[in-house]
């Protein structure tokens, strides 16, 4: 099967985008702060594929589930630890903003021990690695390009049957809504805040875990997503699940192609300045519809596009 290798980078981009969107949607929800910590869950999940597969030699794929429990429990931490009694104390959203990016920068600085440790002890490359060569091939494509997209659909028919058909899903959309009026009808609301972290966090180790066999694995990933991760979530809107997928498509596709369409009309100097398009989107999407896609009219819209 012949495909130009852009749109791989473009497919296997944006579905992660979109994995690592929902996952900060989900924290979202439950604080109402940006977590800025949250690509960094992903870099954990990147680490623990380098161990699998070049430590345990096993494959990376192997490495998902874990990358779930840890990356959530680390999430976890910084909710329990760290955000929740900022809640307590009236903290300000500025304040416990700041506080994720405190220990974001916490999570850097053990990841890059991690990597040296890993160096250090096994000889092995633990800085600007990558792990393509350990995929395999699937209709003559690298598996990623089609794990990725599947991994997206998949959790996303896990999470609407969670948050439409169970009890727990009826219980966390009530806690996110009005934490106050959930409580005092016997809702466990802190119980049910943890869970979307662990979730949260998990997500972003899978992403993590899958990033590692297509992109430069390095303990200072985090900050370099961040940009994207938080545009996607903005342009989804941020207060909703399907937002979140819609948002991380939108501008994961519009990154890498985009910037391959500008670079060929304008030349290569171009790429350079890739991050500037999730940073636009973030202006556009804030000057024009503050609540994202999901908070557009779309019936509104056609109505309006119909008649004109």
């Amino acid at each position: 099967m012949g495909i130009d290798p852009i749109f791989s980078d473009a497919i296997i981009f944006a579905s992660l985008l979109a994995l690592l969107s929902i996952g900060l949607t989900l924290t979202y929800l439950t604080t109402r702060v940006p977590n800025f910590a949250h690509a960094s869950f992903a870099t954990i999940g990147v680490y623990i594929a380098l161990i699998a597969s070049q430590i345990w030699g096993s494959t990376p794929y192997i490495a998902i589930p874990i990358a779930f429990v840890i990356s959530g429990i680390v999430a976890v931490a910084l909710y329990t630890f760290i955000l929740k009694p900022l809640i307590r104390k009236g903290a300000s959203q500025a304040i416990q903003m700041i506080a994720t990016l405190a220990f974001d920068l916490i999570v850097i600085a053990v990841l890059n021990i991690i990597a040296d440790y890993i160096v250090n002890t096994f000889q092995i490359t633990s800085r600007e690695f990558s792990l393509r060569s350990y995929d395999f091939e699937f209709m003559g494509l690298s598996f990623i390009v089609f794990a990725a997209p599947v991994t997206v659909a998949i959790l996303a028919i896990t999470l609407h049957i969670i948050l439409r058909k169970t009890k727990f899903g009826i219980a966390m959309r009530a806690a996110t809504e009005n934490s106050d009026l959930a409580g005092t009808v016997g809702i466990n609301v802190k119980l049910i805040f943890g869970m979307s972290w662990l979730i949260g966090g998990g997500i972003a180790g899978i992403a993590g875990a899958l990033m590692s066999l297509w992109f430069q694995g390095d303990p200072n990933l985090g900050p370099q997503l961040i940009p994207s991760i938080f545009a996607a979530s903005i342009v989804g809107g941020f207060f909703s699940i399907y937002g979140a997928i819609a948002g991380g498509i939108l501008v994961g596709l519009t990154e890498v192609l985009g910037t391959r369409f500008l670079a060929g009309e304008f030349g290569v100097w171009l790429v350079a300045y890739r991050p500037l398009i999730p940073l636009i989107f973030i202006v556009v999407t804030l000057l024009l519809t503050p609540k994202g896609l999901a908070g557009i009219n779309w019936s509104k819209l056609r109505r309006y596009v119909a008649r004109t």
